[in-house]
């Protein structure tokens, strides 16, 4: 990108602001639900579920939990088994680990009223700069800019700025784009386009340049080099790693949940126990839970992308012969039964195999492709 690209003439600039606006008022999305009534807490919570998700996915689980959750304070209330419950399915879990968090402290130092200063607001848990200018542009109508995974795609491509935008060189000059094309009026509406645009057209794979408002002056569209921007992370070795989990049934058919450390992979949310290097099952069940085994079977294995490594997860079920002594005294051990729905947070493909037991999958008189139900991939 060349010096003259940041020093652009602000009537330009502004000619960028206003194409993307006409555009956005035919083409855009106006029906959203977090649309409706535009609210610090309500945009917030959109914007949040919304990184590293698509909007189609986000939609249905905004709506359960606003309906759960409709303000600051009832958020803040909750436990984090409720809010994690919710969140359940919709990945990235240290998301709703800190918008609770964050509610929290909305609650105990600004009255329960989401701070309208950036500063402020900047400083609450999980709350990026690109998220906080989303929320006091869209429902404060401030002037501050964004920087998403959407709006990053158009600038590089219409700038054409090298490198990868998480090097913080490319990311200063996407900012300062960002910042010199965000027009004083209609701000809301001009995050929300920029968004759009990225979503829609501007997209990853085969962009719609030939419908775009912004191509006649995109550098990327006139240069034929749309995929040559943003540039891809650099490649590196993608790891792979496998955890046998156990599978614990009692006499009574109530199965064993354990709550995961805060901090790591699917923090907070319940499981089922890790067996460690060099352990063996039946050791981990008299140690822990004071209990023999009675039976002992290997389940299909679970295959989980995550962002920069694969996880397989191996099930063994085990069958207690007597019930447990030990694991009462515990509070981040949880029995319960697979027919029952769960009333705690569970990872996808966690719940999936939960719920694969409650049809007898662990039975084996069941066939090997009646068991296949127990793959499952990231969301």
């Amino acid at each position: 990108m060349t010096d003259a690209a940041t020093a652009q003439n602000p009537r330009d600039s502004e000619a960028i602001a206003l194409r993307l606006l006409a555009w956005f008022d035919v083409h855009g999305r106006h029906d959203l639900p977090w649309q409706r009534e535009r609210t610090p807490y309500t945009v917030w919570v959109s914007e949040v579920m919304l990184q590293q998700t698509q909007v189609a996915a986000v939609v249905p689980f905004y709506e359960r939990f606003v309906a759960r959750f409709p303000t600051v304070e009832a958020l803040a209330a909750a436990s984090l088994d409720d809010v994690l419950k919710l969140w359940s399915g919709l990945g990235y879990y240290a998301r709703a680990r800190n918008l609770w968090n964050a509610a929290r402290v909305v609650v105990a130092r600004h009255g329960g009223r989401v701070p309208e200063a950036f500063d402020e607001l900047h400083a609450l848990p999980g709350i990026g700069r690109s998220t906080a200018g989303a929320i006091l542009a869209q429902a404060c109508a401030a002037r501050f800019a964004i920087l998403d995974g959407n709006a990053k795609r158009v600038l590089a491509r219409y700038h054409a700025v090298d490198g990868w935008p998480g090097e913080r060189s490319v990311q200063e000059k996407l900012w300062t784009l960002a910042e010199l094309h965000t027009p004083h009026e209609r701000v809301a509406d001009y995050t929300q386009a920029i968004m759009d645009l990225g979503a829609t057209l501007c997209t990853r794979a085969r962009p719609a340049c030939t419908v775009c408002p912004l191509a006649e002056t995109c550098a990327a569209t006139r240069a034929g080099t749309q995929a040559k921007y943003p540039a891809p992370r650099p490649k590196r070795a993608r790891a792979r790693r496998s955890v046998i989990v156990l599978v614990v049934e009692d006499p009574d058919g109530c199965v064993l949940l354990a709550r995961r450390p805060e901090r790591g992979i699917w923090g907070g949310l319940y499981s089922f126990p890790e067996l460690a290097d060099g352990d063996t099952a039946a050791e981990w069940c008299a140690r822990t839970l004071g209990a023999n085994v009675a039976g002992e079977r290997m389940l299909a294995t679970i295959e989980h992308g995550f962002t920069h490594f694969d996880l397989d997860l191996e099930p063994r079920w085990l069958r207690l012969a007597a019930a447990p002594r030990v694991v009462q005294d515990r509070d981040d051990f949880l029995w319960h039964r697979p027919s029952a729905a769960p009333a705690v947070g569970m990872p996808a493909p966690v719940a999936a195999l939960f719920g694969a037991l409650a049809i007898g999958a662990h039975d084996e008189r069941a066939a090997p492709n009646d068991r296949a139900v127990l793959s499952a991939k990231e969301l």
